[in-house]
């Protein structure tokens, strides 16, 4: 996966970094390299996978109360 930015006449280096960032950040490009970092068995995937469920449903019902 490559990241390509344009420079324009008017971009000037803070610029095309900002833009960078954003689009590196966008496509998830730092998550990913942290999840590959270690190995995790797919047990504790799924763990973690059914928290952030259970994070989201509690979430929802907190706030539909309000």
């Amino acid at each position: 996966m490559s990241i390509i930015v344009r420079a324009r006449d008017k971009d000037n280096t803070d610029s095309l970094i900002r833009k960078f960032q954003k689009i590196v950040a966008s496509e998830g490009v730092i998550q990913q390299y942290r999840d590959r970092e270690y190995y995790k068995k797919n047990s504790i995937k799924r763990q973690e996978r059914l928290a952030e469920k259970r994070r989201k449903i509690m979430r929802a019902k907190r706030y539909a109360n309000q």
